[in-house]
């Protein structure tokens, strides 16, 4: 695959002025067709008639025009890969088991506009209206029962559309043992619903079936610079400053430790590993986590932090402080736009 592409052996800097279609990617013979293989064979154990098409788009997401699923650019090649984790810290879908978990999430899209199923009441009883506007910001509620948990940062909670995906891909995925796994969550009664409504379906022809692409990378017309900018703008938040108390609990600004290890400097050799840490914990994009990482540290060093105690204490210490900082933001206003999966 890599004799294919001129530009696998170009450093960042020339990659990055490249406009996605001249990229000249797509999924045909690369893992992803395994992965889009898999997920066909759990729809026909499931006796569903339908098979999303895909191709390669800029994003995740499935259209409401079209019963198919548009998968990221950088997932189709090692090196595409590779350029994503160095410019947003994460490649989402990465993995065969993340990649198949968001397949059945988009199918999930796919089942509800190819037979129209917010159109139907009990559909809208069971996760609400459809033409609920998105929301810039969503707050959720990290114990609530009444939405199942599938992809990270609780995403059913973020709209009805997305409630109902999520479910389905619960109600999808082998071996999930959804009975069982959610017997005394309300959000069970809603994976009945879907498992009802799925054995319904079997016997019914969907009423959207085209093959129609949105936005596919062929015609995709800005630079790879220009795709990240505006990705690293809308996984940024903005955070205000009320963690010094905070702070001051795991380091010391005591002039009686001023020969101590900076708080700073401790801040910085760990980054890495706190930061995986805490967006394993929480789901949270390790891009969103390295800016409220990157102020903690200037205010560490604005403060005079120094560290006093067992370097694996103040690790954790932090770690469960950045995770704190991390729920709270997902209650807050601050927080910018979120993209719609």
């Amino acid at each position: 695959m890599a004799q294919r592409f001129p530009w696998v052996s170009w450093p960042d800097e020339e990659i990055l002025q490249l406009r996605l279609k001249d990229l000249k990617v797509s999924f045909e013979g690369t893992w992803l067709e395994d992965c889009l293989a898999d997920l066909y064979e759990e729809l026909e154990h499931r006796g569903l008639r339908i098979r999303p098409h895909a191709w390669i788009s800029d994003e995740w997401f499935s259209p409401s025009t079209a019963p198919g699923i548009a998968i990221p650019f950088y997932l189709t090649h090692p090196r595409l890969m590779r350029l994503e984790r160095r410019k947003i810290l994460d490649v989402e879908g990465g993995t065969i088991a993340e990649c198949k978990r968001i397949l059945r999430h988009e199918a999930g899209h796919v089942m509800q506009h190819a037979y129209e199923l917010h159109r139907r009441r009990r559909w809208q009883q069971t996760f609400g209206r459809s033409s609920i506007r998105y929301p810039k910001y969503y707050r959720p509620n990290p114990a609530s029962k009444n939405h199942v948990q599938h992809l990270p940062l609780w995403y059913a909670q973020s709209h009805p559309d997305e409630d109902f995906a999520e479910t389905f891909a619960v109600w999808l995925a082998p071996r999930s043992d959804w009975r069982h796994r959610y017997a005394d969550w309300p959000a069970l009664k809603k994976l009945e619903y879907v498992d009802a409504l799925m054995k319904e379906l079997a016997s019914e022809k969907p009423v959207l079936v085209n093959k129609l692409k949105v936005d596919p990378i062929s015609t995709i017309k800005h630079t790879l610079a220009e795709h990240y900018e505006r990705k690293i703008a809308l996984y940024s938040v903005r955070v205000p400053r009320v963690y010094d108390k905070d702070l001051l609990r795991i380091f010391t600004d005591d002039p009686k430790h001023r020969t101590r290890p900076s708080a700073s400097a401790f801040l910085r050799r760990n980054r890495t590993k706190i930061r995986q840490m805490v967006s394993k914990w929480t789901g949270e994009y390790q891009l969103t986590l390295d800016n409220v990482f990157e102020d903690m540290i200037d205010r560490c060093r604005e403060l005079k932090l120094r560290t006093v105690g067992s370097e694996r204490q103040l690790t954790m210490d932090f770690a469960v402080l950045l995770t704190a900082q991390t729920v709270h933001s997902l209650y807050s206003s601050s927080r910018r736009q979120w993209i719609a999966v």
